[in-house]
């Protein structure tokens, strides 16, 4: 692969899938060389609208492909964990949409797949292949706002359609899995460990499908956490980061500008008149940062990849199953260390 692009092929055909070939369309390091659906005329059909040269109208006759390298996965939540198991035993390394699976436990099971076959899985949240977030963990890294003592991620966009897979519970639907993936993982990643117990509330829709949900995340280290994702308000994205010497603000964006200029800005100090400093940061498409950082990791080794670790993505989920239980529950639910 060093002399050509990385060859994907993207399982299904769905808007995410869309918006992922055309993202990175314009890359030099991978390109889409074939897409999948299990209705073989609207493989074709997708095919011709995106400009991919191949189809193929099952997923196993894609995963069979030796034309192709490595597998893009947006399929429903409940769908990841079978289909990345099957790539690897297929010898394909995945990029999988967050979030990764639909519980902690599947999510082991999946990574203990790839390694078994020899194979790269990672979790795709395109902010973290941003450079914006890239500026954050260095900033964290370096102490900028001392110890950590609060994060406060949100996430929330209107999605009321009765049949959009985000309000499915049998397709692994819910504010929690989608919209909270990304505010959780935030956390996780501002945090740098993993959380202890977990508090949260929320408000069901009749099918049983979360819509909107807040909890609190506790860690060993003393640090409180925050986290609110909703299907029932206008958007917002952002998080607001505190510590002993300073705050950090960010919107945490996949693919600035085109949902609004990239936010970072940093309050050294901890005068209520100390002033934030915003720090300018590139904006780009999130899909094609992450699908390049992918690349360079199957070429490079793991330590090029800007995304998630297998570690962060296990607790990431184990506190997504910890936010849903506890949201049914009422009360606190521990994570097992």
């Amino acid at each position: 692969m060093t002399d050509r692009p990385l060859r994907f092929g993207v399982l299904g055909a769905a808007n995410i899938a869309r918006a992922f070939i055309a993202g990175v369309a314009p890359s030099a390091k991978v390109t889409v060389a074939a897409v999948a659906s299990r209705d073989p005329a609207k493989a074709e059909a997708f095919a011709r609208e995106t400009g991919v040269p191949r189809f193929h109208g099952s997923y196993e006759a894609l995963l069979a492909d030796q034309e192709i390298d490595a597998l893009y996965i947006p399929l429903p939540n409940s769908l990841h964990a079978e289909w990345v198991v099957r790539a690897a035993e297929h010898g394909k390394p995945v990029l999988c949409e967050k979030p990764l699976a639909i519980s902690g436990a599947q999510a082991r099971e999946m990574f203990a797949a790839a390694r078994k076959n020899g194979v790269a899985l990672v979790e795709g949240f395109p902010y973290l292949a941003q450079i914006q977030t890239a500026k954050l963990r260095e900033l964290l890294a370096a102490g900028a706002i001392g110890k950590l003592k609060t994060i406060h991620a949100a996430f929330g966009i209107t999605s009321a359609d009765p049949q959009n897979i985000r309000l499915s519970p049998t397709l692994g639907g819910g504010a929690v899995l989608d919209a909270g993936s990304y505010a959780t993982s935030l956390i996780r990643i501002a945090a740098g460990e993993r959380p202890t117990r977990v508090h949260a509330t929320a408000h069901f829709a009749a099918n049983g499908v979360d819509l909107t949900t807040l909890a609190t995340i506790e860690f060993a280290n003393g640090l409180l956490a925050q986290m609110s994702c909703s299907f029932e308000t206008g958007y917002h994205r952002h998080a607001l980061i505190a510590g002993t010497d300073g705050v950090i603000e960010t919107n945490f964006l996949n693919h600035p500008p085109r949902s609004g200029p990239a936010v970072l800005q940093v309050k050294r100090g901890i005068a209520f008149d100390a002033a934030f400093e915003p720090l300018e940061v590139p904006a780009g498409n999130g899909f094609l940062r992450e699908a390049e950082s992918f690349a360079d990791m199957l070429v490079h080794g793991p330590e090029r990849w800007t995304g998630a670790s297998e570690a962060e993505s296990i607790d990431i989920m184990d506190t997504l199953d910890a936010v849903a239980a506890s949201a049914c529950s009422g009360g606190w639910v521990e994570l097992r260390s």
